[in-house]
């Protein structure tokens, strides 16, 4: 609907009531998962049996809360590790790529652009059984040569990391790209005709420009990381993730501190999601 354009009562009656029911909708099971967070129950469901911290903070069975859950501990670990190997590679990935494709023209420009948007429409399934074959495939090929065990090219940490950086660092270059389009090249040149080198200049007048896009990005990358599921269930290896370690507890039986997982992602996920739309509104 465009505000500008008269509409009848109705029609802007039934734009409303479907915007609600869309919220609606999309809340309801984040909010279900939320309150169920808190039932004094070992099941995540109705009836509701009195209200309960114990699934946070709880260390008598069968009421071990997720700050005493050795293994969802373990697990948001190894997700951390990840996220911040998978955001840094992403983020300094993501900006020679922008200074790539914003500053240079080159024969194959359309076609290596093409290229790294690709990940976006690969299904991170097939994206992950291809990585795993690839390596796999390498692999063998080196440990037939040399005889050695290349633990790096099987499926483990290494594997898991470079999977979801192959897609997250499209989404970091799209974002960097955008401010970089911004930017006014006279001010490089000016810098330059101060005295100061190409590398200077770009550390100390283009890079802190480009701040607010790189902090913003870095936040995605993160988010992005903690919640993969599809890439890192064919990459991973004994250590495993947040979100794979939910969903082998969730095959043995749900019970409420998966709900207290989700209600801690979901806070921390929105407060990260918050400060990342800070940045870009940030002035340089």
């Amino acid at each position: 609907m465009i505000p500008t354009v008269p509409q009848p009562a109705f029609t802007k009656w039934c734009y409303r009531a479907y915007v609600t029911v869309f919220f609606v909708y999309l809340a309801l099971p984040l909010t279900v998962v939320c309150v169920f967070a808190f039932n004094n129950s070992v099941f995540p469901s109705p009836p509701w049996n009195g209200f309960t911290f114990a699934w946070f903070f709880g260390t008598e069975a069968p009421f071990i809360g997720v700050f005493n859950e050795r293994s969802i501990l373990r697990a948001i670990g190894t997700s951390t590790f990840v996220a911040l190997w998978v955001s840094g590679l992403a983020v300094a990935v993501g900006t020679c790529n922008a200074f790539l494709f914003v500053r240079h023209d080159f024969r194959g420009k359309a076609l290596l652009y093409m290229l790294m948007l690709l990940p976006l429409i690969i299904p991170g399934v097939i994206l992950g059984i291809s990585i795993l074959v690839f390596s796999s495939a390498i692999a063998n090929t080196l440990e037939d040569a040399t005889g050695l065990w290349f633990d790096g090219l099987r499926p483990g940490l290494i594997l898991v990391i470079l999977g979801q950086f192959s897609f997250i660092t499209t989404f970091a270059t799209l974002v960097i790209s955008a401010r970089l389009q911004k930017f006014d090249p006279s001010l490089e040149e000016a810098a330059l005709n101060l005295g100061a080198t190409r590398l200077g200049a770009i550390r100390q007048i283009t890079l802190p420009f480009l701040m607010p896009a790189i902090l913003a990005s870095a936040i995605v990358s993160i988010l992005m990381s903690f919640e993969n599921f599809n890439t890192t269930l064919m990459l991973v290896g004994s250590d495993s993730p947040l979100t794979i370690t939910m969903f082998d507890k969730l095959k043995q039986g749900s019970t409420p501190v998966l709900n207290a997982v989700s209600l801690l992602l979901i806070v921390v996920s929105a407060l990260l999601g918050l400060l990342s739309l800070f940045f870009p509104k940030t002035k340089s």
